[in-house]
């Protein structure tokens, strides 16, 4: 069984979902992708002690902390590449960058290929099922574009900016899928 609940944020309303006993999704509403992974049969459930721990992250995360991802149990639904992709994403640093090329280079290496596409990463982070707390919005194209969160450019540059991020020397593109 799955359940969801609501989390009023700086950057909108989110849907939070759980298989019972991890978090499975958060979505901002209007993000590519919404509750793609989240039954139909879904109930919701705020009393949930998981949806009562991830808002404390989240409480804190808003409030300029760093907690740690490692505080939530997490349970993405994907497939073993995307899976790679987002365990990538949690080892960027809150306030730190990577671009899909480097991620797409750390995937090559870690599996013993030559190479990885680079937009193959990006349709594993733009299908990210656990929206900012898997930072999919510390990725960013290499030539410094703002391209690609899947919740929006204003969403990202918010998200970078409560973390610190300098974003000088980052743009925003002119057309794209993901604006």
């Amino acid at each position: 069984m799955f359940y969801f609940t609501y989390y009023q944020s700086p950057v909108g309303k989110l849907l939070l979902a759980s298989d019972g006993e991890n978090l499975t999704g958060v979505w901002l509403e209007k993000q590519k992708y919404y509750a793609q992974t989240l039954p139909s049969e879904a109930q919701k459930k705020p009393d949930l002690p998981i949806f009562a721990k991830t808002s404390a992250w989240l409480d804190r995360y808003f409030e300029g902390l760093k907690p740690e991802i490692s505080e939530l149990p997490l349970a993405p639904q994907g497939g073993e590449f995307r899976q790679m992709v987002w365990k990538i994403l949690c080892e960027i640093p809150c306030g730190q960058m990577l671009t899909y090329g480097a991620i797409a280079r750390m995937i090559a290496e870690r599996t013993g290929k030559k190479s990885m596409s680079a937009q193959a990463v990006g349709g594993a982070v733009g299908h990210n099922p656990v929206s900012i707390i898997i930072p999919c919005h510390r990725v960013v194209g290499a030539d410094g574009s703002l391209t690609g969160y899947a919740g929006g450019l204003d969403a990202k540059i918010r998200l970078l900016k409560l973390e610190g991020v300098d974003l000088s020397r980052l743009y925003r593109p002119a057309s794209g899928t993901a604006l």
